[in-house]
């Protein structure tokens, strides 16, 4: 029975060493189950927990708690299992209970050398151990400043969208601020730039967040902002101007933008394991009503927002659009707890959609905003 330990030591730690190798050193998303699971019964605990909140502020302070613990939790996980197989490993060798064999493996783990080998077999065996234990925890170490300079990188744009749409962001108002508090004039080279300062976001996120997926549970620093209500609010924006004004610049930057945050969400909603299709029928639904979709037009209209068609005109057009990103965003707002912003579905609690919080003077001030967060 020892050495059939022995064996399934020998498996656990290759299987341990590949999901170390693979999520910390290999530079692109490795599929680990260790990682997958740990990250499950993470989000299991704090959803628990985030639903007995009552409002969005408390339940995002939660919330924002989850990617931290996630990464440390996986680390205790990694050493727990490491320290078994090389417990197990050790059985053929270690005269005694199997007891002094996984004090032996713990011993030489954290390098406190309470626990002497017996031979020059047990000797080789606690300095791999050892060593091992040094270089995960190091690897960890060195993986966390990689990390959160990523996270700083996306946050920056994030935090510059708050003035153009809102909070939570919204893409009919990122159109709306073009004319009201921030730029009277014509606004399509706000527009342009902000377009292609956004393809080149997702292009960045799409490839930081399939490689070190920890980045897409670490929320923003201010509750109601979120990367990825911010990249549809921006893909929405897009859509609205090319089904608002086909002949009108900024054409390419739009089109581009649209399509790379697609291929970001895509690819990250992979990443997280969720249903994703590459491309989506013209014809099917979307979950943006034609109401709410008018709504946002008569508001732009309100505005006096150049437009090349009516609302019915863009409707079409615009839901041809959103129908290429509308059900992989709504299933990755669904499992990230993302603010409850307008057009991005529900969530996992009980939410309202809130609508963007606008500045206090201007021509819509008239518009609600409320005092403080709305309580979902």
């Amino acid at each position: 029975m020892r050495w059939v330990g022995f064996a399934g030591g020998v498996l656990l730690l290759v299987a341990t060493l590949l999901s170390v190798v693979g999520t910390l050193v290999v530079p692109r998303g490795i599929d680990s189950r260790i990682s997958r699971v740990c990250e499950r019964a993470v989000d299991l605990g704090f959803l628990t927990a985030a639903r007995l909140a009552r409002t969005f502020v408390r339940r995002d302070r939660i919330l924002a708690w989850q990617g931290p613990v996630a990464l440390l939790v996986r680390l205790g996980l990694w050493i727990a299992l490491l320290v078994v197989g090389y417990g197990l490993v050790l059985l053929p060798y270690v005269p005694g209970s199997v007891a002094h064999a996984f004090s032996e493996a713990g011993s030489s783990m954290f390098t406190l050398g309470y626990a002497a080998p017996t031979d020059g077999r047990t000797t080789a065996i606690d300095y791999v151990a050892a060593f091992t234990g040094l270089i995960v925890v190091g690897l960890q170490i060195g993986y966390l400043p990689t990390l959160y300079a990523a996270f700083n990188r996306r946050e920056t744009e994030v935090t510059l969208l708050i003035s153009r749409a809102g909070v939570p962001a919204w893409g009919p108002e990122i159109l709306a601020r073009t004319r009201f508090g921030i730029y009277e004039g014509d606004p399509r080279p706000v527009l342009d730039e902000l377009f292609t300062a956004w393809e080149r976001w997702a292009a960045e996120v799409a490839e930081s967040h399939t490689t070190y997926l920890s980045l897409v549970r670490l929320r923003s620093p201010r509750p109601l902002s979120h990367w990825l209500t911010s990249l549809i609010a921006v893909m929405d924006a897009a859509a609205l101007h090319l089904a608002l004004m086909p002949n009108s610049d900024p054409k390419l930057s739009s089109r581009l933008c649209l399509r790379m945050g697609f291929v970001a969400l895509n690819q990250i909603g992979r990443a997280m394991r969720l249903p994703v299709r590459d491309e989506a029928a013209g014809d099917e639904e979307i979950s943006v009503g034609y109401d709410d979709f008018a709504a946002a037009v008569t508001m732009l209209q309100s505005l006096n927002y150049p437009m090349e068609r009516t609302a019915e005109e863009a409707w079409p057009h615009f839901r041809g659009w959103r129908v290429n990103y509308d059900a992989v965003a709504l299933r990755m707002c669904h499992a990230l707890d993302a603010p409850p912003a307008l057009w991005t579905g529900s969530r996992r609690w009980p939410s309202t959609p809130m609508a963007p919080i606008r500045p206090p003077a201007g021509p819509l001030a008239a518009r609600r905003r409320p005092p403080e967060v709305p309580t979902p």
